[in-house]
């Protein structure tokens, strides 16, 4: 059977708590002396093995003496994601960096988000480090992946269903801008921004404002921004 790893205090925590079946658990014993949800574990058997181990199944030291082997992720459906009432979805255009995925999944997840939407070229998709990185979120939150995003966009775009490209150089605001309705928000990479065909397929463009000297965010700061905003405005 095909299994994937999860690593981790919170994401394993996150897994077991998850829809994903959790085949096999390994924890130090420090870990375990220091969680107590470790102590009480029945399913799946958690076996006490050392550090090294650990590090070496993980390929990184990174994993807080947890580690766990779970069934594949299973990504969403883009499209049903779109077609939720209200939705509320996060689309990235080929943001590579794995940590920087997990942290928009972790506020997208946070801010009540329908799901977020990457594409299957040029783009991180849900791995181990993405799930360290989204502390465990990536277990709650839809994830899809679609074969285009610039055609996606435009398939899935209605009445009541507006999509906001996150751009500096717009000249709306976040705060100005009705975010009440359906919506998708698309970030691009940092460095490279939107591609400008993903760009024209949106309807508008948004800013955040900066009062500083730095010209742009991190891409998940931005993208917790405006989600949060987006939430501010529903409540």
């Amino acid at each position: 059977m095909t299994r994937e790893q999860v690593y981790g205090r919170r994401p394993v925590r996150e897994a077991l708590r998850g829809p994903r079946e959790v085949l096999e658990l390994w924890a130090t014993e420090r870990a375990v002396k220091t969680e107590p949800w470790l102590q009480d574990l029945e399913r799946p058997r958690m076996q006490l093995k050392p550090e090294r181990e650990l590090s070496e199944a993980a390929g990184t030291r990174d994993h807080q003496g947890v580690l766990a082997w779970c069934e594949p992720y299973k990504y969403a459906d883009g499209w049903e994601l779109a077609a939720a009432e209200v939705p509320l979805l996060a689309c990235l255009d080929q943001v590579t960096d794995p940590r920087n995925l997990g942290a928009v999944i972790r506020s997208a997840e946070g801010a009540g988000a329908t799901g977020v939407i990457v594409p299957a070229h040029g783009s991180a998709t849900v791995t181990p480090a993405v799930a360290r990185a989204s502390a465990g979120a990536v277990e709650h939150l839809p994830v899809a992946v679609v074969p285009n995003l610039a055609r996606y966009l435009s398939e899935v775009k209605r009445g009541d269903f507006w999509i906001y490209a996150a751009a500096g150089d717009a000249t709306t605001t976040m705060w100005d801008a009705d975010l009440t309705g359906g919506l998708a928000l698309v970030f691009g990479a940092e460095g490279k921004g939107l591609r400008p065909l993903v760009r024209k397929t949106c309807d508008d463009a948004i800013s955040i404002p900066l009062d500083g000297h730095v010209e742009s965010l991190n891409v998940s700061v931005a993208a917790a921004l405006m989600l949060y905003e987006a939430r501010r405005q529903r409540a």
